[in-house]
């Protein structure tokens, strides 16, 4: 989750309204028909429903960010429906495996995230909150909904990020191609419409996927607007934002996007391509890049990492790390503290070690704690999406890193594009196992 620039008003309008569950009423009981109407179940997901009342709201604020961003007509209310209605089970899909697997949002996390957006947006807590209030929002709802955001954040850094393991074999042989070299500091503006495939579909249904593609590929070459096409159409996570995927490395990307892209002329829509999730359409805003060769500073750091947990709340995470900054101040080895309690895995067995680490490879809190720290130096606890971290500052160095930068950018890229390509088909063994019931031709 990223709360900078013009997100903020998109969280606003995603994130200010909790879920409003259906209004039971006793047996025999006589309720309001306006109530029954607009608290009709919409979708069931698993064990829980999705109300008309939420996506109702849900579609109230995003039809209101919509406007504000927008010139020009909105897509219809049904589309909006649709598309908001397939982003809320989906969420709500992930709310649930987070809470079967033990994932709690502390009040402090929602209130660092409410600084950092308010931060941000350059404005205070307090004048956030009255924003909220004047787009329709209640504050309570809106904090429930941001931990919400958290949980699936936490969830998919578990379930993916943690997941993803970049060998030094990948990074090799990427900058061993003269083409990958080349463009690892490229980066595209683009756009993109999926239209998504089932793990088992049929021929027929593949078939008409890439007829519905290849009939949406003429519309957007006659003149139509891709942005209201991905709204209505694609079944992609940034649908709404009009398939908007901003700048992103060539890297990060899918072979397949990269060798359309790479031939592409600044504002051409793509062939259609197919790729194991189904068929994309590219649309290329914009490019640039080069690769920076200019000397940077390296810190040599070492850490240790106490995760919260079911049995370790983040105070007593805090706590313990406190305590182990004492012993080490009064003498005791970092190295050997970290190999008997740091629950970083790639760093506990070498006592913490992080070797040399380039500005903008750690976290931002993390990477803030260390800038402020001079050479043996010990941090105060530290708290990240991770967990809370010890710190310490070994050494700095002004070093030439034109090949190591190239190895580092090597390593994000590739990191960022199997994190992508594991979280489409995570989100699709998700969809497809839960069992899912739609009302909303009921409910509209």
């Amino acid at each position: 989750m990223r709360f900078s620039g013009s997100s903020l008003i998109i969280l606003l309008a995603l994130t200010a309204l909790a879920p409003v569950r259906l209004l039971a009423a006793e047996s025999g009981a006589k309720t309001d028909a306006a109530v029954q109407d607009v608290d009709r179940i919409v979708a069931i997901v698993n064990s829980d429903v999705v109300t008309a009342t939420e996506l109702e709201r849900r579609l109230a604020e995003v039809k209101r960010q919509l406007a504000a961003e927008r010139r020009g007509a909105l897509p219809a209310d049904d589309v909006l429906r649709r598309q908001l209605l397939d982003r809320l089970i989906i969420e709500r899909i992930q709310l649930q495996l987070a809470a079967q697997t033990g994932i709690r949002v502390a009040e402090a996390d929602v209130d660092r995230a409410i600084a950092r957006i308010a931060e941000r947006g350059g404005m205070t807590v307090d004048a956030l909150r009255e924003r909220v209030g004047r787009e329709g929002g209640d504050w309570a709802s809106f904090r429930a909904n941001l931990r919400d955001q958290i949980a699936i954040q936490q969830l998919q850094e578990r379930e993916i990020g943690n997941r993803v393991m970049v060998t030094d074999n990948e990074i090799t042989e990427f900058i061993e191609s003269e083409e990958s070299r080349r463009n690892v500091s490229v980066e595209y503006n683009i756009a993109h419409i999926v239209l998504a495939l089932p793990e088992a579909a049929s021929p027929e249904v593949i078939q008409e996927t890439r007829q519905r593609a290849e009939a949406l590929r003429q519309k957007l070459i006659a003149g139509a607007e891709f942005s209201l096409t991905a709204i209505g159409q694609s079944q992609g996570a940034e649908a709404l934002q009009g398939g908007q995927l901003g700048w992103k490395k060539s890297g990060e990307l899918p072979e397949l996007f990269v060798a359309a892209l790479k031939t592409m002329p600044v504002g051409a829509i793509s062939e259609v391509l197919r790729s194991p999730s189904g068929f994309h359409l590219l649309k290329l805003i914009d490019k640039r890049g080069e690769v920076k060769t200019d000397p940077i500073i390296q810190t040599h750091a070492r850490h240790i990492l106490l995760r919260p947990s079911e049995i370790q709340s983040p105070q007593e995470a805090q706590r313990k790390l406190a305590q182990m900054r004492e012993r080490v101040l009064l003498g005791e080895d970092f190295a050997a503290l970290a190999r008997a309690h740091s629950e970083d895995p790639g760093s506990a067995a070498s006592g913490g070690d992080l070797g040399w680490v380039n500005p903008g490879q750690m976290v931002p809190e993390f990477e803030k704690a260390m800038a402020d720290l001079k050479p043996g130096e010990l941090s105060p606890p530290v708290q990240s999406q991770f967990g809370w971290h010890l710190i310490q500052v070994l050494e700095r160095r002004d070093r030439d890193v034109t090949q190591e930068r190239l190895r580092a950018a090597a390593r994000q890229q590739i990191h960022s594009r199997k994190a992508n390509e594991r979280f489409e088909q995570w989100i699709r063994q998700l969809r497809d196992e839960a069992y899912v019931e739609y009302f909303l031709e009921d409910a509209g």
